[in-house]
């Protein structure tokens, strides 16, 4: 068992990290335009359980731009090592999610299970609407205002209001000049995880709100069938930022998964 408390920041391989609590590990993994604070709600009481690992995702928060193709497995893999934990729980929200379940492939032993929140996974294949196409051409001609104004209105359902609508809104507008930098050096996988979720068979909790969009729940629905461990439900009162809607059922959820 690792036994732990800082509860500051500290660096590695220009990514932020904080570790936090005692006991076995966790990590936490952020989606693309948020950063660590996502998870705010949800430190504090799994902490008390728990060695709480996040941090910001390279390129976003207070991470360092990269400055050339980079992996985000590799990210993961790196800040487990600085901290010297072979094997985690991993908590992912939608890119994290992915990365958790490339990870979860790439180096099977080192997982001890999944919390997968309103995930996306490699090898999707997502529709074409109107205002994805629009949100995939702001990132790639580099428009972060209109991008912050697109991922607020696709995926932040619940509005600005409370709960967490205030940190939601910075997050988004915070990263989305930082994102759009950052996204053209981000590599894939060589492999597709979606064809290998079969594969998979460790405890898996799979989580995502029902004010999500709406591929989201395919993707869980999905997650649901083909992976032997996967065990979850949707989650009223939440869209797309889960763990600042509904920081208390969340902890509840992850602690019992965790147990």
């Amino acid at each position: 068992m690792l036994r732990r408390v800082t509860g500051h920041g500290e660096r590695v391989g220009g990514l932020w990290l904080e570790v936090t609590g005692a006991g076995e590990p966790v990590v936490l993994l952020h989606g693309a335009g948020m950063d660590s604070r996502l998870w705010d709600g949800v430190v504090p009481e799994l902490a008390g359980r728990h060695t709480v690992i996040r941090y910001d995702a390279r390129g976003l928060g207070r991470s360092d731009q990269p400055t050339g193709p980079y992996l985000d497995v590799d990210d993961l893999r790196t800040v487990l090592d600085h901290v010297r934990v072979d094997r985690a729980a991993l908590v992912g929200l939608s890119m994290g999610g992915e990365t958790a379940l490339d990870f979860a492939l790439a180096e099977p032993g080192r997982v001890a299970s999944l919390a997968l929140v309103g995930t996306s996974v490699s090898g999707w294949d997502w529709p074409r609407t109107p205002e994805l196409a629009a949100y995939d051409r702001a990132r790639g001609d580099g428009a972060a205002d209109l991008l912050a104004t697109l991922e607020l209105e696709i995926w932040a359902g619940l509005g600005n209001g409370p709960p967490g609508g205030a940190l939601i809104e910075r997050m988004v507008v915070d990263n989305a000049r930082r994102r759009v930098g950052a996204e053209a050096y981000a590599l894939f996988p060589a492999e597709d995880a979606l064809p290998r979720l079969a594969t998979i068979a460790v405890p898996t909790l799979v989580l995502w709100g029902e004010h999500d969009h709406p591929e989201i729940a395919v993707i869980a629905r999905r997650l649901l069938v083909e992976m032997p461990g996967a065990t979850g439900e949707p989650v009223p009162d939440a869209d797309h930022y889960l763990p600042l809607r509904t920081p208390d059922h969340l902890t509840e959820q992850l602690l019992r998964h965790l147990a």
